[in-house]
């Protein structure tokens, strides 16, 4: 059975990033991660991923999406 990880923040909780290279952003909390105690947060550390050309994505190209963060940069806003 998985242990239960207590965190301060919840998806949909507004927060804002305290420390680190984003430090004054804020967003919505999209996704957390209490096993690796880390978040995404809309809008912050984005990260630029190569697409090969597919069914699903006939065009390819470059794809811009949130990466985590570490769950005590953040504070509720």
């Amino acid at each position: 059975m998985a242990k239960q990880v207590k965190t301060h923040v919840k998806k949909n909780d507004e927060v804002v990033v305290i420390s680190g290279n984003h430090k004054g952003k804020s967003g919505k909390v999209l996704q957390v991660f209490p096993e690796k105690k880390q978040v995404l947060v809309e809008g912050v550390r984005l990260i630029k991923k190569h697409a090969r050309r597919s069914q699903d994505r006939p065009e390819g190209g470059i794809i811009e999406k949130e990466g985590p963060i570490h769950i005590s940069n953040v504070k509720l806003a």
